[in-house]
Parts: C-alpha cells; structure tokens; sequence
C-alpha cells in the first residue's frame, strides 16, 4: 500500500511540474484582460538578425540553384 501511495505522490509532482507553464499562461491572459504577453507586435513586421540570415539563405539557395538549372 505504501508503493501505490508514493507512486501516486510522485505522479502529482511530475503532473504539477508538466502543467504549471499552462497554469500561469491562463493566469497571464486573465490578469492582463485577454493580452497574455502585453501589447506585442503584429508577427512579422519586426526586422531581426534571424530573419535576415534566413533572407540570405534563400537568396543563396535561389541563386545556387538557379546556376545549376542552366
């Protein structure tokens, strides 16, 4: 009897711990009326270094491949 109620101790700590992120985005978007991460900017329209190497990749890519089709 005591295996089970460890087991089921620890089964609620693991539970606890695989949830709490969804627990606080719920308390997030309650406590900020519906806007969990405040005013953020629509997706896409921010320049950053990742988007720019990622520009560059695929202007290469094009381009390499382009070469090799002729």
């Amino acid at each position: 009897m005591g295996d089970v109620l460890e087991l089921f101790f620890w089964m609620l700590i693991v539970a606890g711990v695989a949830f709490a992120p969804l627990g606080y985005f719920i308390y997030m978007y309650i406590a900020k009326n519906g806007e969990p991460f405040g005013d953020t900017e629509p997706h896409g329209d921010s320049d950053s270094l990742v988007l720019r190497w990622a520009e560059r990749l695929i202007e290469m890519t094009k381009v390499k491949l382009s070469k090799a089709s002729k």
